[in-house]
């Protein structure tokens, strides 16, 4: 398989470069000298960004931009291999990698790596962990799955044997990394589209966490079902955390939340404490993903201080939890949740928020994902005071074969007694949410695809 030397720039082209998380690998490239080309076939600030860099940016897929001058091909999972670039490059011998292969030998450039998993919490995460590694000035490498105000985008490039990054299940992507430190958050059923079963998503964490280099370390949450399947008959060195188990390496207790949703809380660290630590995020989520990070900076010797002033600093990442603005006295914020975990933790870290009514806009994220949790949504949804429902985002890699709608998400929350109405487009979305919405509620516009384009669109309004 092609390695890549970080030191000896070369021209790289990716196909689908307009992805987070591929347009921040070219990104680092770009700051390494590298040259770099790609094609996509939406538009958007990555790519705009990308091009400002000097990256020469292709609009479609088609074979003449495959040129003999380029010595590396990067793709991303969600591009076929009857793609016509693909076929070009096999025609023409020029290596081929994906994007996870690529971001692991990238990460085998520094010392001390770390790789944030789980099925939820991955950008948060390594969010805190990026905003902890900046306030102990150890001037990080991060790429993360979000724009986080801090590194003014999803990549910073830093000076430092320190990166961490976002590490991805779907298609395995992860077991490419060979991280110092592997955090596990947790561990559900999700992109049911490539995983058999739970079994399945079990083994595949299994092979993540064995792929940790021997002197490196697992943080893991100790309260992830049957996290012993995960762990079977590993000899790395294991860091646990906890919110309900105070036998764990790191246990969060003594939480308390101000008027936003945000906790406080102290941490007990192999039965001493080692402080109280502040949020500016909310929810018992981010209590238990700030767990993690505290664990994995312990692990790297970062001291205390930094530590809480990193963590208090955090304010999150766009499309977590994110203010949008007030329309007439309607608070509008947008989240990124998208599974019924996801979900439920988003609506129930409002409980301490003061607001009158919770509206959510919930767009359902690929049409496997809202078949295989079909109950699961409906239940979770029916946690807020009222609920309006956009039509299935294909995230453009299915097909939308008739057997499943956002309506059938309608009539199972009707049946939970929660209010709930299916709306076709922006416009009707946006006259309903004008004539019943009142002052002081709170509006959540939610989903993976973009549903957040509607808190804009009332907002510019």
């Amino acid at each position: 398989m092609y390695k890549i030397n970080l030191e000896t720039p070369i021209h790289v082209h990716f196909i689908g470069i307009g992805g987070i998380s591929m347009s921040a690998l070219a990104q680092l490239l770009l700051n390494r000298g590298f040259r770099v080309t790609g094609s996509d076939i939406g538009n958007n600030g990555s790519i705009k960004k990308l091009t400002t860099m000097g990256a020469h940016i292709y609009k479609g897929h088609h074979q003449d931009h495959i040129t003999s001058d380029i010595d590396l091909i990067v793709y991303t999972v969600a591009i076929k291999l009857d793609n016509p670039e693909i076929e070009k490059a096999n025609k023409m011998d020029i290596p081929i990698i994906d994007r996870g292969t690529l971001l692991g030998q990238v990460m085998d450039g520094y010392e001390n790596s770390i790789a944030v998993s789980g099925t939820h919490g991955k950008t948060t995460t390594t969010s805190m962990i990026a905003h902890i590694l900046t306030s102990a000035q150890t001037e990080p490498t991060v790429m993360v799955g979000g724009i986080l105000p801090l590194i003014g985008g999803n990549v910073a490039v830093g000076k430092s044997p320190f990166i961490v990054t976002e590490a991805c299940e779907y298609f395995d992507s992860f077991h490419h990394f060979f991280p110092k430190i592997s955090v596990i958050l947790n561990v559900e059923e999700d992109h049911m589209d490539y995983f058999r079963d739970i079994h399945h998503i079990h083994d595949s964490f299994h092979t993540f966490l064995e792929n940790t280099k021997t002197d490196g370390s697992i943080v893991i949450n100790a309260d992830i079902k049957d996290a012993h399947l995960i762990l079977r008959e590993t000899t790395k060195k294991i860091t646990t955390y906890s919110l309900t188990n105070a036998n764990c390496d790191f246990y969060g207790t003594n939480i308390v939340y101000n008027s936003l949703g945000h906790g406080a809380f102290d941490v007990i660290y192999k039965n001493q404490s080692i402080g109280r630590f502040q949020l500016s995020v909310p929810g018992d989520h981010n209590i238990s993903n700030a767990l993690a990070a505290i664990a994995t900076a312990v692990e790297l010797n970062i001291d205390l201080a930094s530590i809480a002033l990193g963590l208090c600093a955090f304010t999150g990442t766009h499309r977590r939890f994110q203010y949008k603005g007030s329309l007439g006295g309607v608070h509008i914020v947008d989240d990124y949740a998208h599974h019924p975990t996801e979900i439920e933790a988003t609506i129930k870290s409002t409980a301490n928020m003061d607001f009158n009514k919770l509206w959510i806009v919930f767009q359902p994220h690929t049409f496997t994902r809202t078949k295989a949790f079909l109950d699961d949504f409906a239940k979770s949804l029916s946690l807020a005071d009222h609920v309006i429902l956009m039509d299935i985002y294909s995230a453009g890699r299915e097909a939308d074969f008739g057997d499943i709608h956002a309506r059938d998400i309608q009539s199972r929350i009707l049946a939970y007694g929660t209010p709930c109405e299916y709306f076709s487009s922006f416009d009707e979305i946006s006259y309903h949410i004008l004539t019943h919405c009142i002052p002081n509620d709170l509006l959540i516009t939610m989903g993976a695809g973009d549903v957040y384009l509607l808190g804009e669109y009332l907002l510019d309004s």
